[in-house]
């Protein structure tokens, strides 16, 4: 029976047979760095400006992995071909990279064995889940602000990608106790709104597309890709601080992520955005990014949740 490969460390093997030791720093402390791109029509989507961001997370985090960026490209690009082979017609794959920071020396040594403490690097893929959000794109998302508050930069800047991700994973499991459909978007020390456990958060106010700032957020490549589709609708885009209240009342609001591109928002806390369904800003910036992609995304995620 054929299964997927991975590139773990230097060596492509069956998904199978990829493990990662149990004091491995990732594990251990949480010490990972990662991106996530996709594919459409099996053909990775801005590959290069994911792997930039990742190289400039391991220049920040101090890894070095021994390959360049050309090297995880054609990995990536090798891995993505063979394992797309195994998917159903019209299937799609996530591509992740992954880096820790290699075993942890005390409890490696506890094992009785020495540690290896260059970097560990994985290049893995899956089979797109559009059932997860398919129903979402046609009724949108529902977001709860929970108490659980966002890692202020002053800890860690956020414009690294990274795994340690306990605040997102308790700040979702209280937005749940609210609303069993919602997600958690976090606040900022100050109460600004910034991001989700695995997305910007966008909102339409009189015409404009207004995002948090940078200071707080992971400057996704989904949300420049929405900077870069605004400048050719001669859609404003505007980059400041704003609060629930703002959010609250806004025109619309949507999510932009890598899986699903675009995502509305149609609740925030209880209260509907707009008129509590996807508004025409959202549609007219998928109906671009679509044509840029040169296929229907919410029709592939629709369908593909019906599959």
């Amino acid at each position: 029976m054929h299964e997927p490969q991975v590139f773990l460390n230097g060596k492509m093997v069956p998904a199978s047979q990829a493990h990662l030791a149990i004091y491995d720093a990732g594990i251990v402390l949480g010490a990972t760095v990662t991106e996530m791109t996709r594919t459409f029509r099996q053909q990775l989507w801005r590959l290069d400006d994911h792997l930039d961001r990742l190289f400039r997370s391991l220049r920040y985090t101090r890894m070095d992995i021994g390959m360049t960026r050309i090297d995880l490209a054609d990995v990536s690009r090798r891995l993505v071909d063979n394992n797309a082979r195994l998917l159903d017609v019209g299937g799609e794959l996530g591509l992740i990279h992954f880096v820790t920071a290699g075993e942890y020396p005390t409890y490696a040594g506890m094992a009785g064995q020495a540690a290896r403490t260059t970097p560990t690097v994985c290049v893995h893929t899956f089979p797109m889940p559009f059932q997860l959000w398919a129903k979402k794109m046609q009724a949108g998302a529902h977001l709860v602000t929970p108490s659980i508050r966002h890692v202020p930069p002053q800890c860690y800047d956020p414009k690294m990608k990274y795994r340690s991700r306990m605040h997102y994973y308790l700040a979702d499991h209280e937005a749940r106790l609210v609303d069993p459909e919602a997600s958690a978007l976090l606040l900022d020390l100050d109460g600004n709104v910034t991001e989700t456990g695995g997305a910007n958060i966008l909102i339409v106010d009189r015409g404009s597309v207004v995002s948090p700032t940078t200071r707080n957020t992971l400057p996704g490549i989904s949300r420049q890709m929405v900077i870069e589709l605004c400048g050719k609708l001669g859609i404003a885009f505007v980059e400041r601080d704003f609060q629930v209240y703002h959010a609250i009342n806004a025109d619309e609001a949507m999510l932009a992520s890598t899986p699903y591109c675009l995502m509305p928002v149609t609740r925030l806390n209880g209260v509907p955005i707009g008129d509590g369904r996807p508004g025409p800003m959202f549609r007219r910036l998928l109906h671009a990014w679509s044509t840029e992609v040169g296929l229907d995304i919410v029709g592939q995620i629709v369908s593909g949740g019906a599959a």
